[in-house]
């Protein structure tokens, strides 16, 4: 007797010409959601016609299987046109990527959800950050609650907040806690329907943030939101499923969200070099980028950004080739890479001047949007921290050894 394969659903084709026009799209109106801080669902649509919110989605599910470099790069160039909306598509990208690696999610509703992306847009992303807790990467458990009931489903309880697209998500899986004894945690997977919505579950619009406005990221109330018993991914005993125990995944984050924040300083400088060759002061007689000053100030940013992103997209190949220590130098070039591009965004500023923070001029928007690298897992201490623990623990000296001049 014959078995047949499931048939794979039909998923966009990804391309190089699809990115590029999906990011010239998405930055006609980026400034329009930044002022209104309104969610780009049309943006999104067009980052899911060009294949790009499926990329990551594993040759064996029907998708192309791209990985962390191109990954990178896909973001990197979104990140230049529209970073909130760059910054969904990675969730989901990321998302993705974990299922063609751990196969996490169960069969049954991860193929739910390749069906879903077919059919239009899918976000997903994984809510876990809470009121009290803040962020799960420095350890604690979650205050969110799943209740086994009635023997063929869990209820889920909680609050989650700073939830990137929100509003927009298809799929959100619910980090949370199990009401036994001892008590198991995993992500809960919470499928939302477009029109009826999601029984117990209210977004709160609570995103009223400086920078990457239209990203959506609000609270989520679950009260008693019923998934089905096998809608758990990754249930296991607390210490099994900490995070930070996953280089894979971390190098996935440090570096395509990098690259992200480096598309925002490219946009940065790209805006900075068009307004130095327009600005004529009448005093000068010529523009502002025949001057050695700003010709060098350029030339700064232009090799410290160039630096960086060699430095993430070397890794990110390395790591597609199976290196594994280019996972674990990924939060190095997280912290490298991200100051970067900080770094270029303030000297763009500080260069123009008063039409730098002008509402009328993208600058501005580029600097509130740049900040924001600054609050993903790890922060900057947590990576020094560790660096430096790590370089001390390779040399360990007893007291006897160490001499005083």
């Amino acid at each position: 007797m014959s078995t047949q394969s499931p048939v794979r659903p039909l998923l966009p084709t990804p391309t190089a010409p699809g990115l590029r026009l999906a990011a010239s799209r998405l930055a006609e109106r980026a400034e329009e959601h930044d002022r209104d801080g309104s969610f780009a669902f049309e943006g999104v649509a067009e980052v899911h016609a060009a294949g790009l919110l499926t990329a990551t989605v594993a040759e064996r599910h029907g998708g192309p299987g791209t990985g962390l470099a191109g990954t990178a790069e896909i973001l990197r160039v979104l990140g230049a046109a529209d970073p909130s909306v760059a910054l969904v598509t990675a969730m989901t990208l990321f998302t993705h990527a974990t299922q063609a690696r751990t196969g996490s999610w169960p069969e049954r509703h991860y193929e739910r959800l390749l069906q879903d992306s077919a059919e239009g847009p899918a976000l997903v992303n994984a809510l876990r950050v809470e009121p009290d807790l803040g962020t799960p990467a420095r350890g604690g458990l979650p205050a969110t609650i799943a209740r086994a009931v009635g023997g063929d489903a869990w209820e889920l309880t909680g609050h989650k907040i700073f939830s990137t697209g929100a509003v927009g998500l298809r799929w959100l899986a619910v980090w949370a806690r199990t009401d036994e004894d001892p008590a198991r945690v995993g992500s809960f997977l919470v499928r939302a329907d477009p029109d009826s919505g999601v029984p117990g579950l209210t977004v709160e619009p609570t995103w009223d943030h400086l920078g990457l406005r239209a990203s959506r990221s609000d609270d989520v109330l679950l009260d008693r939101v019923r998934v089905p018993l096998d809608a758990a991914a990754g249930l296991a005993d607390p210490a099994a499923t900490d995070p930070r125990r996953d280089p894979s995944l971390a190098a996935w984050n440090n570096l395509g969200l990098t690259a992200l924040y480096l598309g925002v300083a490219e946009s940065a400088l790209e805006w900075l070099i068009g307004f130095l060759h327009e600005r004529t002061p009448s005093a000068l007689g010529r523009p502002l980028a025949t001057l050695p000053r700003f010709q060098d100030a350029v030339g700064e940013i232009e090799v410290g950004l160039t630096a960086a992103a060699d430095l993430v997209a070397g890794l990110a190949r390395r790591f597609d080739e199976g290196d594994r220590q280019a996972a674990e130098h990924s939060a190095a070039a997280k912290l490298v890479g991200t100051r970067a591009a900080i770094a270029a965004v303030e000297s763009a500023v500080a260069l123009v001047g008063n039409n730098a923070l002008t509402r009328r001029n993208p600058l501005q928007r580029h600097l509130r949007d740049v900040l924001c690298a600054r609050v993903h897992t790890p922060q900057d201490d947590s990576v020094v921290s560790a660096a430096g623990q790590a370089a001390l623990a390779r040399h360990p000296l007893s007291p006897g050894t160490i001499h005083h001049g």
